[in-house]
């Protein structure tokens, strides 16, 4: 309805669309100022084509399934009031600029400009390999499958995406994995804490099991000593 009349009917309220006439009266009278006081539907026509005039419509379409042809069929206005440019496939240097676009400010990819510069053309390489596999497919299963820029802009997106989540998922498992390493690193700390404990107490157990030897080394002299005294006194026991 836009392009067919410049309005939408029953769009404006009437409180609104008498604001409006407010308005362009003021514009009316500078440009008309033979006619200080144009009627209501004059007035109105006035500031329909001024919409028309100054409002500007882009509207982007897919050729892409039925919908184009019904919606061409059902409203004309779509060709008769339209500048229609037909947009063609990208030549690799487009595909690698608008890959740069997404890829220069990407602060998760921190690599090298050059390593930059590969993925740029490799992604505009995959793009064209794809157009190249569906002609193929065309030929040979007389099939079409469109692949356009928005498809092309789709697989910048979930690049960026899935390498966002990689990305998040690697920090992740790093993160664990250096807390892993403090974690053995402090185990290894303090075994070596406990071996140097265990190595004094060690040299104490030598010195307590030389002096336990060497006591009962005595222990047994003195038994043997004592073996003695007792068969003496059981001798002179039984003279007794």
């Amino acid at each position: 309805m836009i392009l067919s009349t410049g309005e939408v009917p029953g769009l404006l309220a009437k409180d609104e669309k008498e604001t409006f006439l407010g308005d362009a009266r003021i514009d009316y009278c500078k440009e008309f100022k033979n006619n200080p006081d144009p009627p209501m539907n004059e007035l109105y026509a006035y500031f329909v084509d001024r919409v028309r005039d100054n409002l500007h419509i882009v509207l982007c379409f897919s050729p892409v399934g039925q919908k184009f042809r019904d919606r061409s069929r059902k409203f004309p206005a779509l060709f008769n009031e339209c500048t229609i440019d037909w947009f063609l496939p990208w030549p690799e240097e487009a595909l690698v600029s608008v890959a740069e676009t997404f890829i220069k400010n990407f602060k998760e990819l921190d690599t090298p400009n050059d390593t930059k510069l590969e993925l740029m053309k490799h992604m505009g390489n995959v793009h064209l390999m794809v157009t190249e596999v569906c002609d193929k497919y065309f030929a040979k299963m007389r099939r079409q499958v469109y692949v356009t820029p928005k498809s092309y802009l789709s697989y910048l997106q979930s690049y960026k995406s899935l390498y966002t989540q990689k990305y998040v998922e690697l920090d992740k498992q790093e993160s664990n994995f250096s807390v892993g390493v403090k974690k053995i690193d402090e185990a290894s700390e303090s075994i070596k804490e406990m071996k140097k404990a265990l190595s004094i107490e060690e040299v104490q157990l030598k010195d307590a099991t030389e002096k336990t030897e060497t006591l009962l080394k005595e222990l047994e002299v003195e038994q043997r000593a004592a073996a003695k005294m007792e068969a003496e006194v059981s001798a002179i026991t039984q003279k007794c």
